[in-house]
């Protein structure tokens, strides 16, 4: 009766000229077994709510992510050839849909920022290089970096800096987060010369976007156990504006009683990093101030090359080096350190629920920094970037069996 009943269904859709969707073939296998075997048809309707999730990361049906690679100038399309060749090595299931866009190498577009938006939409993760802005004035204010921001509205850009095993710096053992909002501020490109040799220029803040990154650094303390929040700003200068930031701020901590919450200026905040930087948990900020501070903190644990990050919206993620800064001198010389990018690769994989894979590369990076054999100059080395993603490629292949 059971074996009629699908048959019947079967055979209902070939007249109207449908197909049953996968869901619809998992809810039926589930009304035709259930009765008889409940123990086994629970084990599969699971996986197959998330199949047909819409929050579940987008997979093909042979289980690769697809993910949009945007390599960027400088040395970013050397870095993101090392991302490639550790998953290939790894036998990490992403498959990336690759974009040149560049500024400077007139390869930038509203034709190619639309193809990039449409494919990061599609895919809603992505990894990318820095887009290097020219200072010249071409008549368009706005980087297409920072229309990229806008557009998919990547309003909160993380920067965990962490001291790396095995590498020594004045301050070791450090364990703090930079959270900076990076959709206004003084990154508006609102500037117009008044009059002649006066240039205007606007630093925008308002509640709604100091509220949601404040509400969004005590969310990431919350979940990842961390007990203070610092915001940081020059309210004492910019009394209005820096001010609005503050008190949004203080607002949104007191609905996390159990997170201490302080404030500090941004010029002793630099001052304070550098002396004693273990006082500091998550710190948040303006877009200028958090721009400045990624850098400095970077400096702390070994450069710009060895810092990972990530930017997040409600829908969408892009991972990059915490610090971003093009390295253009050193192009096709083969000398970048591509830690930072192996690290933003292995909390990409971690965001696509693929803990295994990411663990994996981790490791694997962090076990040839703590070796010390293989160091890239930045790191007091005289290796190649090649030697590196050799060696790491060669810890994924003798890594431990866990």
């Amino acid at each position: 009766m059971q074996i009629f009943f699908f048959s019947f269904i079967l055979y209902c859709s070939v007249l109207c000229n449908t197909v049953p969707s996968k869901c619809t073939f998992v809810s039926l296998l589930q009304g035709l077994v259930g009765s008889r075997c409940p123990q086994l048809a629970s084990r599969p309707l699971s996986v197959s709510a998330g199949l047909c999730s819409p929050e579940t990361p987008p997979a093909r049906a042979d289980a690769t992510f697809k993910v949009t690679m945007v390599p960027g100038d400088g040395v970013g399309p050397e870095l993101m050839t090392a991302v490639k060749e550790v998953f290939k090595a790894g036998d990490v299931p992403v498959e990336f849909e690759e974009f040149h866009m560049s500024e400077v190498q007139n390869m930038a577009s509203e034709e190619k920022l639309e193809q990039v938006l449409t494919s990061m939409k599609s895919n809603r993760v992505a990894i990318k290089g820095k887009i290097h802005t020219p200072m010249e004035f071409k008549g368009e204010l706005a980087s297409y970096e920072m229309r990229l921001r806008r557009k998919l509205d990547l309003f909160a850009n993380v920067v965990h800096v962490n001291s790396l095993p095995g590498y020594s710096t004045r301050h070791n053992n450090l364990d703090l987060v930079i959270i900076r909002e990076q959709t206004e501020g003084e990154y508006s490109s609102l500037e117009h010369e008044s009059v002649t040799g006066v240039i205007e220029c606007l630093k925008i803040i308002t509640r709604e976007k100091s509220r949601r990154i404040a509400k969004f650094a005590f969310d990431y303390a919350t979940k990842k156990g961390r007990n203070k929040v610092t915001a940081v700003h020059k309210a004492n200068i910019m009394k209005l504006g820096d001010g609005l930031f503050l008190q949004s701020c203080a607002e949104v901590a007191q609905l996390y009683p159990k997170i201490k919450y302080e404030n500090i200026i941004i010029d002793n905040c630099c001052m304070q990093l550098v002396q004693n930087p273990y006082q500091f948990d998550v710190l948040v900020m303006p877009n200028l101030y958090g721009n400045i501070i990624d850098n400095l903190a970077a400096g702390l644990v070994g450069g710009a090359g060895v810092v990972p990050g990530e930017s997040y919206s409600a829908e969408y993620a892009v991972f990059e080096t915490g610090a971003r800064h093009p390295f253009a001198q050193a192009v096709g010389r083969n000398i970048a350190n591509p830690t930072a990018m192996l690290l933003s690769a292995a909390n990409m994989l971690r965001h696509l629920n693929l803990e295994y894979h990411s663990q994996m590369v981790s490791d694997a990076v962090k076990r040839v920094i703590k070796q010390g054999k293989v160091r890239t100059r930045d790191l007091g080395g005289y290796c190649t970037t090649t030697d590196f993603v050799h060696a790491v490629v060669e810890n994924l292949r003798h890594r431990p069996i866990y």
